[in-house]
């Protein structure tokens, strides 16, 4: 069957936007972005939102799912796997196959796992009652409603762990909303890897870009216009070190080694996760590096006219 969506994914530094933004151009196609972090306005540095990236030879590419919502508010899966629908059958009605690329992968097999989920409001009276309770009680809590759980990283972080008692706790129950029904995918998914020495030196690298483009006054500009550390900490390993060492509870040489160390170890989650998706059944094409010639030869054939 001919293939309606290609999917570019891949860890952090991998360089799979570029690919994206080159084959996009090739193709007269539209990139829908797959980051969890990007979707915020005003946080461009710490979350790789370089959006010059997207115009190649003067031509601009034109993106969707980036910058769509202010900092305050709490975007989900389940909003992302909507967008996502609305995105695709869009951009396929106008006769374009569009491209998928992000690292997120929670994101990324929501979409071409087809979760079904329900949309779940904050239950402010559970929050109170288990604000007191310590991160072990909540992992345990969360564990004895829900032993399975898609997204393990929930059990690391304080707010998604909340977040994650208040869905499992709605599971089951009647008159929520349901995601919509998905428009049929026909996904030809490409990854992105490298040697883990070169990938450590491309993180390496691209956080000293980071860091000389602005990275910590972009954080201190967002705590200074309301965003408290906390929400910060929420939003990923940059703003959680800047965020440290704003506050001085740590050096610029420490914070710049541990995001270092960090980040790296992000992108090993990030390729146990991928392989996760090929154990469920999802299919992909492995490219080295950023062979973009490798990548085009094995569309030939493969998308829909």
């Amino acid at each position: 069957m001919m293939k309606n969506l290609v999917v570019i994914l891949g860890p952090t530094a991998s360089g799979k936007t570029r690919l994206a933004v080159r084959l996009a151009r090739d193709l007269k196609s539209e990139i829908v972005s797959a980051d969890s972090r990007q979707v915020y306005r005003g946080m461009d540095i710490g979350t790789g939102k370089d959006l010059d990236e997207y115009r190649i030879d003067g031509e601009e590419i034109p993106c969707h799912l980036i910058d769509i919502v202010d900092p305050d508010y709490d975007f989900n899966v389940f909003e992302y796997q909507s967008r996502f629908y609305r995105c695709f059958e869009e951009i396929l009605s106008r006769g374009i196959v569009p491209i998928l690329v992000g690292g997120t992968g929670l994101y990324l097999s929501a979409v071409l796992e087809n979760y079904r989920m329900v949309q779940v409001p904050e239950n402010l009276d559970l929050r109170e009652s288990l604000k007191a309770e310590p991160m072990e009680r909540l992992q345990q809590i969360l564990l004895e409603i829900t032993p399975r759980i898609h997204n393990t990283t929930d059990l690391l972080d304080r707010g998604r762990l909340l977040r994650a008692i208040e869905i499992a706790q709605h599971s089951g129950r009647r008159g929520l909303r349901e995601s919509p029904e998905h428009p049929r995918i026909e996904p030809l998914v490409f990854g992105v890897r490298w040697n883990r020495d070169l990938l450590r030196k491309r993180i390496a690298l691209r956080l000293k870009e980071r860091l000389y483009a602005g990275l910590i006054d972009e954080v201190k500009e967002l705590h200074q216009s309301g965003i408290s550390w906390d929400r910060l900490d929420f939003f990923g390993l940059e703003y959680r070190y800047v965020g440290l060492y704003l506050q001085s509870r740590m050096s610029y040489r420490e914070m710049a080694e541990k995001l270092t160390i960090h980040i790296c170890r992000f992108a090993k989650r990030q390729e146990t996760w991928f392989r996760r998706m090929e154990r469920h059944g999802i299919e992909i094409i492995w490219i080295e590096g950023d062979d973009y010639e490798a990548l085009k030869e094995q569309l030939k054939g493969n998308l829909r006219s």
